[in-house]
């Protein structure tokens, strides 16, 4: 089973950066993709950025300038700068992985989850 650990959550000002890391130990890391998705309270889980297993990428509007998503199969994780955070960025971000190597937007695609890492900014 694939295990996924986000890490790199924490407390941050509006304009602040922050960067995301997951970890997902195995020897067919490069053939997963992977995405970025985040739940606030009350909210539901949505989507916020994925990489296909050729490095194609997909954004949500919400975050499409300030957050970029990259991956370094040799490490076996997937990264997510967040540039310019706002509070409405606020949430827990959870890494995903499916086996198919496309990039998806869609949250039930994705067979592989982490536990989340939180990010609050405050304004």
């Amino acid at each position: 089973q694939v295990q996924l650990v986000e890490s790199g959550g924490g407390l941050v000002q509006a304009g602040d950066s922050l960067r995301l890391s997951c970890v997902a130990p195995g020897r067919t890391f490069s053939s997963y993709a992977l995405g970025w998705f985040r739940q606030a309270p009350g909210k539901e889980r949505e989507f916020v950025a994925s990489i296909s297993r050729s490095a194609n990428t997909l954004y949500a509007d919400s975050v499409k300038g300030r957050f970029t998503i990259s991956r370094d199969n040799a490490k076996n994780t997937v990264y997510l700068q967040m540039n310019s955070l706002k509070p409405e960025d606020t949430a827990v971000y959870y890494c995903a992985a499916t086996g198919t190597g496309w990039g998806t937007t869609v949250r039930n695609e994705y067979a592989y989850w982490g536990q989340g890492t939180q990010i609050t900014c405050s304004s």
